[in-house]
């Protein structure tokens, strides 16, 4: 079945070129193949995925507000490198968020999403025994995940900024094979969901931050070529 019939009957939104550029790049810096201070020309990123640099640069744009890139002026884009102090004053206050998100979850949990939890949760542990670098990526989407069910679109725009910036030092940082730890407690989290029990899940998701933020150590980064990088996440747009 086409991909355009198939969004149709499922109701769902084909992403724009911009999106897929959007995604593609949060994807590349998210598995650190565009590592913390690489530049990223637009014309560079224009000529991997065949988009123009209106393109690129409205993609660039959407991720500096998701804190994964940082824009200087007269000099350009550049992948985000945070410092790993910064990185713990991220988590304390994402911590906090995080618990009030909880809270707004009250009688939000239905079958369905209980279900589209747990899924996420297996798929994180299973890609836990093998990349962590994938595993801390799928952590992120199950926070963000939680956050949209919310309603509160003002808490959604602060999370989705401090939660990829988060999976950007956990990437950066993070000790070999943290990322098992993370699918357990998510595991907790959500069974506190399904028992109805917001104030322990409030108290779980506030230690798990802790737990995660506690999870970093320095490590050191080699260099990038981004047109080599590019290229194989401009594949998978082709594909998709």
């Amino acid at each position: 079945m086409p991909d355009s019939k198939k969004s149709q009957e499922t109701g769902a939104r084909t992403p724009t070129r911009t999106e897929k550029v959007q995604q593609a790049l949060r994807r590349a810096i998210l598995e650190q193949r565009l590592t913390p201070g690489t530049r990223l020309p637009e014309d560079a990123i224009g000529e991997a995925f065949g988009a123009s640099r209106t393109i690129a640069r409205e993609a660039l744009g959407r991720l500096a507000t998701e804190g994964l890139v940082e824009l200087i002026p007269n000099r350009g884009a550049f992948v985000a490198n945070p410092s790993l102090e910064e990185g713990r004053g991220i988590f304390v206050i994402r911590a906090a968020l995080e618990r009030g998100m909880v809270r707004q979850l009250s009688g939000r949990i239905d079958a369905g999403t209980v279900e589209r939890l747990t899924e996420m949760v297996e798929a994180e542990t299973r890609l836990a025994e093998k990349s962590d670098v994938e595993a801390i990526r799928l952590a992120g989407e199950f926070h963000l995940y939680l956050a949209s069910l919310t309603g509160n679109s003002l808490l959604q725009r602060y999370l989705v900024e401090i939660i990829s910036r988060c999976s950007l030092v956990m990437t950066m940082y993070g000790r070999p094979h943290s990322a098992d730890c993370g699918a357990r407690e998510h595991r907790e989290i959500v069974d506190a969901l399904v028992a109805g029990d917001f104030t322990r899940a409030g108290d779980l998701m506030e230690q798990h931050v802790e737990d995660v933020a506690a999870r970093a150590q320095l490590s050191v980064r080699p260099k990038t070529d981004v047109r080599q990088v590019l290229a194989d996440f401009a594949s998978r747009i082709g594909e998709s």
